[in-house]
């Protein structure tokens, strides 16, 4: 994987248009083999473990499969591309564009957006049951932005959004919601954004800041208050990549922070905030004050504002298969119901 694109290495199985996809590699015994564990996961293709033999040198061996997980909904003539969209500063900003079949390029297919860029945390082609069944099997578009902030090509493009540079992943963004519009995959109306805990940063700046980009949006155990965060749980470890709000960064951080820019004027399009009381790393204060701050902004109804918080969980805002699988649901019924208005 470069700048300029993923690789066919010419070994079969490689990347196509149809079917992009990560590959990890690690050593099946450091002193006493040659043999690698390889493990393959795309978006419309199930993980697959491999076991490769370097010894004759790799690109004369190709990888033995020994197992895949099964599939758990129906990929079908999905497809996955890599695309690329312009920044505001001029950067180019790979995303993935994942479809189901016959997919017609008039504006009209709900299309939910990722991402995340933060923490130098890569957001590479994986398997996502949960997507498949509750959004492509409808006949949806799903895309993944690999915005500045994140990890994909190393620790220059996470420090390129670090602190005060942090709105380059935000603008990084929109440059993505952009590009879908123009490319007809779908329409302001139609596109909606997802993001969790720094994605939720991300998804409350997409709010206040580009509003009329969204037709919904999905803010999930989000930090939202950039005042407060340092004192909040483990806010105060996150400094290093956001500021610290308590000296001369906070002229900055004032900028993104969503809770303190929200406009009583503006016209919102209908967000979902969920949260869990037992969150040990994001406070859900975040979220309590950012339903409390919109409703106020909203007395006459104008932008609705839906808030669920789960009373275990943690961080991951769920405890189990059951609640996880009840909050995914609720984030892909109020999507599918927004969007298909």
């Amino acid at each position: 994987r470069t700048e300029e694109g993923w690789k066919d290495l010419g070994r079969g199985g490689g990347a196509t248009p149809e079917n992009v996809f990560s590959v990890s590699a690690s050593a099946v015994d450091d002193d006493e083999c040659d043999e690698v564990w390889l493990t393959k996961s795309s978006f419309n293709l199930p993980s697959t473990l491999s076991i490769l033999d370097i010894s004759g040198g790799v690109e004369k061996t190709a990888p033995k499969v020994l197992k895949s997980l099964p599939h758990q909904f129906n990929a079908a003539g999905v497809t996955a591309v890599q695309r690329w969209a312009v920044s505001k500063d001029g950067t180019k900003i790979p995303y993935f564009l994942i479809s189901p079949p016959n997919v017609v390029l008039d504006g009209s297919t709900p299309t939910l957006l990722s991402a995340y860029g933060g923490f130098e945390i890569p957001r590479l082609p994986a398997y996502d049951a949960e997507v498949g069944a509750g959004w492509l099997e409808k006949g949806y578009c799903y895309a993944v932005a690999n915005i500045r902030g994140g990890g994909e090509f190393g620790p220059k493009w996470h420090q390129a959004a670090l602190k005060e540079n942090r709105q380059k992943a935000f603008d990084d963004l929109y440059a993505v919601a952009e590009q879908l519009v123009k490319d007809g995959v779908t329409g302001h109306k139609r596109l909606a954004v997802r993001g969790g805990s720094n994605g939720g940063l991300l998804v409350g700046n997409a709010l206040v800041q580009r509003p009329q980009l969204w037709g919904a949006l999905v803010c999930e155990v989000p930090l939202l208050d950039m005042k407060r965060f340092n004192k909040l749980l483990a806010g105060a470890s996150w400094m290093a990549e956001y500021g610290n709000p308590d000296t001369d960064d906070w002229q900055y951080l004032q900028k993104y922070s969503p809770y303190h820019n929200v406009d009583d004027g503006a016209a919102y399009p209908p967000i979902l905030l969920t949260t869990s009381t037992r969150d040990d790393r994001v406070h859900p204060a975040h979220a309590r004050k950012m339903v409390r701050r919109l409703t106020a902004a909203s007395s006459e109804g104008k932008h609705p504002t839906l808030y669920y918080e789960n009373i275990e969980g943690g961080h991951g805002g769920a405890a189990d298969n059951k609640q996880r699988a009840f909050m995914k649901t609720l984030a892909f019924a109020f999507l599918s119901r927004e969007l298909t208005k």
